[in-house]
């Protein structure tokens, strides 16, 4: 390859997170290609192209090594190579450029009906940012119900009949339809990661697709997520630590320190968080600290003292919201004191300790 091809870098228009998508003539260094615009690694192996090794090497270059190596597809592959890779930098310049000043400032649940088709008691509720609101009742009462409803952004068209507000009004179908409108970031009581990578690699992968940053950018927002997850952990965890090995409460934590420092969705629904086995209150103080609107599924009595109101449910209906009293809030002092001894206790079993005096 001549030294004048090495060092061009020609036929890239933009740069990362700005600008229009380009126009490729196959000139374009692979090196130069991936340094602007991260995520094309992903196209390559969706394409099932191994340009790896060619870094230093154009587009076109590497497309003809790959035709030498697979003849069967033909003389136009090419160029219908390089429209796909087009079109997909399109697409990801287009979701990376979203508007991320957009801000909801309030959500509204309309009341529906309870399972009998009876009008739900509470009429409404409202979430703002750094609101917690803590669900509670029995098994079976519509708490996982509540949660899809609002994830789904529902307009009367559920089976509890609900509609949700956003800054008082009917939002548009966007926000349900959109990927790149999410309302809610949803952590599940069962965390399963299926690619394997390391928490690096995967937080890495996370910031470039949502922030369109280069590595150099990103580097340090990957390594505030991991230290935060740590924080929430009961057991450390290393950034080359493969996903896949990851604990429950790993897991958890890790993608809680996610969405509160990277995720752009404004509401964040949390089912059972004390089954997770984090520390729930740094837990909270990170997501509050985020700014974000949380929603949590509990039936965990100092988590209910943590949060701002609480919302009783039963028989599928949302049937009173409540605000802790003086006299509650003067018991969590005696909670916390139970929690952190039960917290000590369940160390010594992990150790191999008997509990023989508690």
């Amino acid at each position: 390859m001549r030294d004048s091809e090495k060092d061009s870098g020609a036929g890239i228009v933009g740069v990362t997170g700005s600008g229009p998508a380009p126009r490729l003539t196959g000139a374009e260094r692979i090196d130069s290609l991936t340094e602007r615009y991260p995520f094309v690694m992903s196209f390559f192996a969706d394409e099932e192209v191994d340009f790896a090794d060619d870094l230093e090497w154009t587009l076109r270059e590497s497309i003809q090594r790959h035709l030498a190596q697979n003849p069967q597809l033909g003389p136009g592959w090419e160029r219908a190579f390089l429209d796909r890779l087009e079109a997909f930098i399109a697409q990801m310049m287009d979701f990376i450029s979203e508007d991320a000043s957009e801000t909801i400032s309030s959500v509204t649940v309309l009341a529906g009906h309870d399972k009998d088709g009876n009008p739900e008691p509470l009429p409404s509720f409202t979430l703002r940012p750094g609101d917690v609101l803590c669900l509670v009742g029995p098994t079976g009462s519509g708490k996982s119900r509540l949660l899809a409803d609002i994830e789904w952004v529902a307009s009367g068209d559920t089976p509890t009949g609900r509609r949700i507000l956003l800054d008082g009004k009917a939002p548009d179908r966007s926000w349900r339809y959109d990927p790149q409108r999410k309302l809610v970031a949803q952590l599940s009581q069962n965390m399963h990661f299926v690619m394997d990578l390391g928490v690096g690699e995967f937080l890495g992968l996370h910031a470039q697709s949502r922030a369109g940053q280069q590595r150099s950018e990103y580097g340090e927002l990957v390594e505030r997520i991991w230290e935060a997850a740590n924080q929430l952990a009961g057991e450390p965890f290393a950034l080359d630590t493969p996903i896949t090995s990851l604990s429950g409460g790993q897991s958890r934590a890790l993608m809680i320190a996610d969405t509160a420092l990277l995720s752009r969705s404004p509401i964040v629904l949390i089912d059972e968080i004390e089954n997770a086995g984090i520390d729930r209150r740094k837990a909270l103080d990170l997501l509050i600290g985020g700014e974000k609107m949380v929603l949590m599924a509990t039936h965990d009595p100092l988590l209910a003292l943590y949060g701002d109101r609480r919302i009783v449910l039963g028989n599928g209906a949302m049937r009173a919201v409540i605000t802790p009293s003086a006299a509650e809030l003067a018991n969590i002092r005696e909670l916390r004191s139970m929690d952190a001894r039960m917290m000590a206790l369940r160390d010594r079993l992990r150790r191999g300790e008997l509990l023989e005096e508690i």
